[in-house]
């Protein structure tokens, strides 16, 4: 006997809402333990590393990677890792391979990057900023990232450890940014000028700049960190900023405290502009960076202690020509 369709009853409402509108993809997170053993050897080889003459040449402590753009994706391997599409669009550049899955493992295999030196496999990211009149996208022009020692005394500063994790800024603000708030992009320039810029945009949250300025950001990161966690469920509670005293208990190990320097090669616009995470605020108060560390661990060490030690201004190179 053919065998009778079973009638199918109706999805109650709530289940038809579901199925019409996906819910939107939740944002993973948690604590990322530290490889203890790992980070031993890694303090063991920073601790046996050697220092260059002269003993503290008493220069700003730094060194950095300069870098330029690779690639766009509405990825976020901190905030949404394994959700390819979960995020707002993002700009990277450093490592060439980074999508929503790329884990620390990945950063070390694929070690293709747009940054220099060749030894910083890490990858970095903000949200892509776009032209308000257009509605496409302005990448970056240049993307320099600082690693500063920014107390006065830099005698107790570690290395970083591959894998940690850090965000600055917030991409949930949205509030207006005029004239003189904090949190605005400002127009960079050598010589003396006007960073807010000679005028601002028709909302008043953008600069237009005098030439030959440009569009610039700038982002701190944290210089404590807790020794036990790469990662945490806001991805800002493992690491914490430090005064000249010292780091806070709960973060006790003092590393290089990482700032974006952000260029955009636009000068401003009547429009103005909108990032990613605020396409409908169009103010610059989300403006956020993210950065997943990776390095060679002898040129992370070398770098720690002859630049930031021993406060030297070191170039992509890991080296201060006037210092030795």
């Amino acid at each position: 006997m053919p065998v009778s369709a079973v009638p199918s009853r109706s999805a109650p409402a709530s289940a038809r809402a579901s199925a019409a509108a996906p819910a939107q993809p939740v944002a993973k997170g948690g604590w990322i333990t530290v490889d203890q053993a790992a980070w031993d050897a890694q303090v063991a080889k920073f601790k046996a590393t050697k220092a260059d003459p002269p003993g503290n040449a008493g220069n700003l402590a730094e060194f950095r990677a300069d870098c330029t753009y690779s690639h766009r994706k509405a990825d976020d391997p901190i905030v949404f890792p394994g959700l390819p599409g979960a995020s707002h669009m993002h700009s990277f550049v450093g490592n060439k391979a980074v999508g929503a899955d790329t884990t620390a493992d990945d950063l070390m295999t694929f070690t293709a990057s747009t940054c220099k030196p060749a030894v910083d496999h890490s990858a970095y990211w903000v949200p892509t900023l776009y032209d308000a009149a257009t509605r496409k996208p302005v990448e970056t022009t240049g993307f320099r990232v600082y690693y500063r020692s920014i107390r006065s005394n830099s005698t107790d500063i570690m290395p970083m450890p591959n894998g940690l994790r850090e965000i600055a800024g917030d991409a949930k603000k949205k509030v207006p940014t005029p004239r003189g708030a904090q949190g605005q992009f400002y127009c960079a320039f050598y010589g003396p000028g006007n960073l807010d810029g000679d005028s601002r945009s028709d909302n008043g949250n953008w600069p237009i700049c005098g030439k030959p300025a440009h569009l610039h950001f700038t982002l701190q990161f944290p210089d404590c960190w807790d020794g036990k966690h790469l990662d945490s469920p806001n991805h800002k509670d493992h690491v914490a900023f430090g005064t000249d005293q010292g780091c806070p208990a709960g973060h006790p190990v003092r590393i290089p405290a990482l700032t974006f320097e952000i260029t955009y090669g636009v000068t401003g616009s009547a429009a103005g502009y909108y990032l990613s995470s605020d396409p409908d605020g169009k103010s610059a108060s989300s403006m956020h960076g993210d950065a997943f560390l990776m390095w060679d661990g002898s040129a992370m060490n070398q770098r720690v202690r002859n630049c930031l030690a021993q406060r030297r201004t070191c170039g992509n190179d890991g080296y201060d020509p006037f210092s030795f």
